[in-house]
């Protein structure tokens, strides 16, 4: 496995912060199966490309993921449930529409205007979200028929990833991001998956505090040498 090393770049999350990334460089060796074990050593995907933290002087960035058949949810997380009963939820093949790149734009110009990927072509949005090598599925959610969330989720022989979730912009109260890892949670648990990848967390960053909110949750303790890490279970 050949990996390289990107140039340090302003970190999107920590303030004052410079950022690196090794990545994988050989893409024609990537497979669902592959992806599953680059997963359990710290890895993601952004588009076609694999890769994982590697700063300098910084390990915040610690890989999480939620043990499927252990999961059981908060008291918020079941009102959470409760409250979107009304959403037909359906899974469908990794295919960008035109009705989900429209309902991604409208959430890049609320949550995340002037980002990178706001005002991002449909092309672009394809790049992003889909890699040829995976199995990629949209869980759609739609309230009286109209779309109102998307979880992009990579499946994996052990494992679901979820890549990138979008939502309406105006139903906050809903917690339509939360709501979404508890169906992929469904979803793995049904399909016999023994985790559900949730990315990087960064304790000193507010956009990602809702993921150490899943309990039990592993997570993957940053070190100079992959091969010391190991994943730790917080209760």
């Amino acid at each position: 496995m050949n990996l390289g090393l990107s140039r340090g770049h302003p970190c999107s999350y920590l303030q004052q912060k410079m950022s690196r990334s090794l990545m994988l460089m050989d893409d024609e060796l990537l497979s669902p199966q592959a992806y599953d074990a680059l997963l359990a050593h710290g890895f993601r995907r952004s588009g076609e490309y694999v890769y994982r933290p590697w700063c300098d002087s910084c390990r915040q960035c610690h890989a999480v993921r939620i043990p499927a058949r252990r999961f059981y949810p908060s008291r918020s997380q079941r009102r959470c449930r409760k409250s979107n009963q009304d959403l037909d939820v359906d899974w469908r093949p990794g295919e960008l529409t035109d009705e989900q790149y429209a309902l991604y734009l409208s959430y890049q110009d609320h949550r995340h205007a002037g980002g990178s990927m706001a005002g991002s072509s449909f092309a672009e949005t394809e790049q992003f979200l889909l890699a040829s090598w995976s199995d990629v599925r949209f869980l759609e959610m739609r309230l009286n028929a109209e779309l109102v969330a998307v979880a992009v989720t990579d499946f994996q022989p052990q494992s679901l990833s979820a890549v990138y979730t979008f939502f309406r912009p105006d139903m906050g109260k809903r917690s339509l991001g939360n709501y979404a890892v508890l169906q992929q949670i469904v979803q793995a648990r049904s399909l016999g998956k023994r985790w559900l990848y949730l990315g990087y967390w960064i304790a000193d960053c507010r956009k990602m505090a809702y993921k150490s909110a899943f309990r039990p949750i592993e997570v993957r303790r940053p070190r100079q040498e992959m091969q010391d890490e190991k994943w730790i279970e917080q209760c």
